[in-house]
Formats: structure tokens, sequence, C-alpha cells
């Protein structure tokens, strides 16, 4: 099975009415939006008053929810001080939360004078209903710690704790990973990493469920759908950001396999039932271009994308 890449070009909940005419539903979204922080962005204002942001944020959700079929999940990534305003807006707009996972970062903490350092990200899982239409409890490979003797046989179950991936915010230490232009800066500084996509898609999607990213950014969600097998939709206002994905998910770069982490989860039981068929093809006829203006050419560019 090849999967269904769509891309949309526009406003995410313009883009997301469209979606519910036809209709469309989906089995899981992840939601990480501009976190209102006074980011310059080509076209969108980072600096709303509060209420206006929060106010946004519920209209997502609340349109996130109406796609959502019965038990399926969203992934709400934000600011951990943000951590109560998240939970009330997904209670209000319907949604069951499952889990508040801690996204521990593994460079150095934020600094201040007066409280602790900030160090991680919280993402809230929640769902359509009390309990979840699939999710899968994984083992991983996790490094052994200090006061542990001996290795795991079986490896251990994945937390609500995620220490184990690394962001790829960390300028020069961001590895291959991270999309560069030809003077190698970085082109997007948010971009979310493979490792974090693959555990949310493996832990609550099946092969040939459909994946929602209203704010797709470099199109990481995307670029994981595929390779494990399940369709997706990612919405992105920026055209730049937009001509991104294309050539990202054209390129099929190495830095972008999910394929070197299947050994991580080998410890996991059905492992070979939810992992689905690797997909990555530079030739990418399947994917649709909604708003670009034309299809992806069938041999991807191979250049970084312009900044």
């Amino acid at each position: 099975m090849i999967p269904q890449t769509l891309v949309l070009e526009g406003d995410c909940l313009k883009r997301m009415a469209e979606l519910e005419a036809q209709p469309h539903q989906f089995a899981l979204t992840f939601l990480d939006p501009p976190f209102n922080q006074g980011k310059e962005y080509a076209y969108l204002d980072d600096n709303l008053p509060e209420e206006a942001y929060w106010d946004w944020m519920a209209a997502v959700c609340r349109a996130v929810y109406r796609l959502t079929q019965d038990g399926g999940a969203i992934y709400f990534m934000q600011r951990e001080k943000n951590a109560e305003r998240v939970l009330g807006t997904l209670r209000e707009t319907g949604w069951t939360l499952q889990n508040l996972i801690i996204w521990m970062k593994r460079t150095s903490a934020v600094p201040n004078g007066w409280r602790f350092g900030k160090q991680y990200q919280i993402i809230a899982f929640a769902t359509k209903g009390r309990k979840p239409r699939a999710f899968h409890r994984l083992r991983i490979d996790a490094p052994l710690r200090p006061e542990y003797k001996y290795p795991r046989e079986e490896g251990m179950f994945v937390t609500d704790i995620w220490d184990d991936i690394r962001e790829l915010t960390s300028g020069y230490f961001a590895g291959e990973e991270a999309i560069r232009d030809k003077y190698g800066e970085r082109f997007h500084k948010q971009q979310s990493p493979v490792a974090l996509l693959t555990r949310i898609l493996l832990s609550s999607t099946l092969p040939g469920d459909w994946v929602l990213d209203p704010f797709a950014g470099t199109g990481t969600t995307a670029v994981v759908a595929r390779q494990l097998g399940r369709h997706s939709v990612s919405v992105e206002l920026d055209p730049k950001n937009v001509e991104c994905i294309r050539w990202r998910l054209g390129a099929c770069r190495e830095a972008d396999s999910v394929l070197p982490l299947k050994h991580y989860y080998r410890f996991t039981p059905n492992l070979e039932q939810i992992w689905g068929d690797e997909v990555c093809e530079s030739a990418a006829e399947e994917a649709v271009w909604a708003g670009v203006g034309e299809d992806i050419d069938a041999t991807a560019r191979q250049e970084p994308c312009s900044p």
C-alpha cells in the first residue's frame, strides 16, 4: 500500500472546514502550533493578546474534534507554562485527557535568575471519548541508568516521561536531520524530530489510518506517516514551508529515515503489525499539493530548502 499524502497550503481553520465537508475522519492529530512568543513569522502574528490566542486554540481543537473518529487521539504540544491552559482548552472542547507527557530536552536548560531552569515541553495526549481506539504499549531499549546493575532483557515500557528523544533546536548540535539552506543556516528553528513523530504515530495509530497536522511546519508528520504506512493531511500557511515539505517528501533524505529507530523498539511484541510498510520514493506521484499550483516533479530537487 502506498499511503496518500495530502499537503494543503492556507489557514488551518479554513482548510479543516473543507475537510469536514468532504468528509475526512482522522485517527490522530499532531498539534504543534506557534506558541505566541513574539517570534517573527512571515504570515502569522505570534504576539496576540493572551485570550485571543487561546480562543484561536479552542477553535482549532473544536475543528480537530469534529474531524476525529471515535476514540481518535490528539497530541497537543506546548510550552510548560501553558499546561493549565492546554488542559482547560482540551476539556472545554470535548477531549478526554489520557496523559500529560513530559518531553525532556537534552540540551542545557534555559537559565533563570529566581527559579529552576526550564528543560521540557508538554505534550497533552487526549482522545475523543473515554478510551482510545488504538493504543500500543511500546517497549524500548532505553539506556541503562547508573543505579541498574544488569541490562533489561526485554527493554522497558514507554512512560509519560520522554527523555530519550533529542530536540532539533540546539544550534550547531542539531545534527544532520535539521534542514539547512545552502549557507548552512537552519531553515526552521522549531523543526520536530523524526523520532518524536515516530513514537506518537506508533503509539496511537495503525497502518492505513489517517493522520492530520494543522501546523505542518517542515512536514515531519507527513514524512514519518508515509514511511509507516499511514495516510496524512498536512496544512501549512507559509508557502516557503509548503515548498520545503514538497522537497523533503521527494528527497527521501537518509536523515529522515525511520528505519534506524526500529531496533530501539524491537521489544514491542506487535511491532511488525504496527510498523507498517516503509515507503520512501523520490518519485512521489501519490502526493497531492493543494494550493501549491503544480504537482510535485517526478524527480525531487536535491538542494536544501531556500531560506
